[in-house]
């Protein structure tokens, strides 16, 4: 129907004859003469009818705003004083002679170049129309050679794409399963993955050796801008492989993705063990771009008699840092009073604070009222922070975990309120990560998942479980976890020592993961891989501020599509087939 896409028009085209196809993305009406901004998957071309072609200017007067049109003309020159270079089709236009309306549109909900204000609920109810925006339909175009490019990188270096199932059995990986009944095993369901975890490490069983997948992964857990029910992921596993083998395929992978669609060239990959990420950052996925850390003051703090900081600086769970922000002590009551609202989000009872106003004055010098409860120690705490005149020192005390989520986030809230960010682009990896942390009830739980191999051999980790580290790998950008992999457990006896450890039991095991117990009974080779998340990467790449900007058609952050209206209530007939009665709100 069409010869050219409108957006792949310019100056080698004038003087030809041409048809578009597309929709009205503008309509103008200059003194008798309407002008067209007809819009099509690869941009925008101008086209001019003038009342010379009277049917096809009598159908341009009556199309508006998403009309969809097929339109013959003569390309040309745009008049002197009315080009466009900020547009790629900007130096020329098409003068139409044919128009045909192919279909009429009502009045969009939205104007698609107005779209800032309209709110999120809006636009994904009616995300056909939003997809029509540039800025999506580009941002979904650039997954497209991301996708192809992965795949491309990895068919070169031997991998195989391997499909694995979608239906399978609910096992415990960290977050809730999705469920889904089974009407030809009344009272059994099966479970949509989490992961490909389990298949692909039988792929690694069965000799495949070298396995990619982008596979859909499913988890029913709470959303923010970086999570989605459903959701993509990069799926890569090796035989006979250890560490460096697979960071070096995911390293060398995501540089070329940068260099080829980019043209990137990222900076030096760091190592940084989780618990020094932890201990400067807050932060398993520290941003590095953010010249901010926090430093430990536990051992001054259990010197002083406040005790806000002495309780938590003596207890095994608890820390006390500080964070030093140059320049910070211009912030206003009203400023500070806001940043500690902030940090409540994350659990934190209260933000502390000292401003360095006059550092040659001592104690004199410091303005806040915290420094009476700590004249023993604070001059030693300036020198240990290298507080300068100007600065503002922000603490943290309380629960490790709580210190770290809340400061951390504090860290990277000042860095970009206060213009800090230095640099486009830190990569990092993140090593060592322990084994197993414990939960509120004193109970193990797997740090990545329950098949990771730990560094150490049986003995030690049942003697000692929360001193093993595990031989796992997290890709950081930007502080965003760009993805994360491990050396397998392929010994079935340190598999069930990691299940013990979990508080698993044998019989438990059997019944949840017999089929891959019996697996590494038969020759499993040492294996190992990283699975990205394909959406993160896109929303890093493309500059978009979530994930839902980069998928087609995303859920809102109640797990919810309000464009289908889904999830919603089926017939109780399908119910009656599967064997399941809801039970009402008010019943017990």
């Amino acid at each position: 129907m069409r010869s050219h896409y409108c957006g792949h028009l310019n100056e080698s085209h004038i003087d030809q004859t041409v048809t578009l196809c597309g929709w009205v993305h503008r309509r103008r009406d200059h003194g008798g003469v309407i002008f067209l901004d007809l819009r099509d998957r690869e941009g925008i071309a101008q086209v001019v009818v003038d009342p010379d072609t009277e049917e096809a200017f009598a159908r341009a007067d009556r199309v508006r705003s998403e009309y969809v049109i097929r339109l013959t003309g003569r390309v040309r020159n745009r008049p002197e004083g009315t080009t466009n270079p900020e547009m790629p089709t900007g130096m020329i236009e098409v003068l139409g002679k044919e128009l045909e309306i192919l279909n009429a549109s009502e009045t969009p909900p939205f104007q698609l170049d107005e779209h800032t204000n309209v709110g999120e609920d809006v636009r994904l109810k009616y995300r056909y129309m939003d997809l029509r925006r540039p800025e999506i339909q580009n941002r979904l175009a650039f997954r497209s050679k991301v996708t192809n490019a992965i795949r491309n990188y990895l068919d070169g270096a031997g991998f195989l794409d391997v499909e694995t199932p979608i239906l399978t059995k609910a096992t415990p990986e960290g977050a809730r399963d999705y469920l889904v009944p089974s009407r030809t095993h009344p009272g059994s369901f099966f479970a949509l993955p989490q992961s490909p975890q389990l298949f692909k490490q039988l792929l690694m069983v069965s000799g495949m050796d070298r396995y990619y997948q982008i596979a859909k992964c499913f988890r029913d857990e709470d959303l923010r801008a970086d999570r989605q029910p459903e959701f993509t992921q990069i799926d890569i596993e090796a035989s006979f492989v250890n560490e460096e083998d697979v960071m070096a395929v995911a390293e060398n992978m995501v540089r070329k993705l940068f260099k080829d669609l980019l043209d990137v060239e990222l900076p030096e990959f760091p190592r940084m063990p989780y618990s020094e990420a932890m201990s400067r950052y807050g932060s398993d996925k520290p941003d590095l771009r953010i010249p901010l850390e926090l430093v430990d003051v536990d051992d001054l703090m259990r010197q002083v008699e406040f005790k806000v900081f002495s309780g938590p600086a003596s207890d095994p769970k608890g820390r006390v840092c500080a964070l030093r922000v140059p320049g910070g002590a211009s912030l206003s009551r009203k400023e500070i009073d806001d940043y500690t609202k902030y940090v409540g989000i994350y659990g934190a009872k209260g933000l502390a604070w000292i401003k360095v106003n006059e550092l040659d004055k001592g104690i004199d010098g410091l303005q806040s009222p915290i420094v009476k409860n700590m004249t023993n120690v604070v001059m030693e705490m300036m020198a240990r922070l290298e507080a300068q005149d100007g600065d503002i020192i922000f603490f943290g005390a309380g629960k490790a975990t709580t210190v770290n989520e809340s400061i951390g986030a504090l860290r990277i809230k000042l860095g970009h309120d206060l213009n800090m960010v230095q640099g486009e682009w830190a990569p990092l990896w993140v090593v060592d990560f322990p084994m197993f942390e414990e939960d509120d009830t004193g109970r193990w739980t797997a740090i990545h998942h329950p098949f990771t191999a730990p560094s150490c051999d049986p003995e030690m980790l049942e003697k000692d479980p929360g001193a093993a580290l595990s031989r796992a790998y997290d890709m950081v950008l930007n502080g965003t976890e760009l993805g994360g992999g491990s050396i397998r457990i392929h010994s079935p006896e340190m598999q069930r020592t990691v299940f013990r450890a979990l508080n698993i039991s044998d019989d438990e095991a059997n019944e949840k993961f017999g089929f891959l117990l019996d697996a590494l009974k038969f020759g499993a080779p040492p294996h190992g891989g990283l699975a990205f998340g394909l959406d993160r990467l896109i929303m890093l790449m493309t500059g978009a501020q979530s994930i839902r900007d980069v998928i087609a058609f995303p859920k809102t952050q109640t797990a919810a599509c309000v464009m289908t209206a889904a999830p919603s209530t089926v017939d109780p007939k399908q119910l009656r087939e599967v064997g399941i009665r809801l039970r009402q709100a008010d019943e017990k």
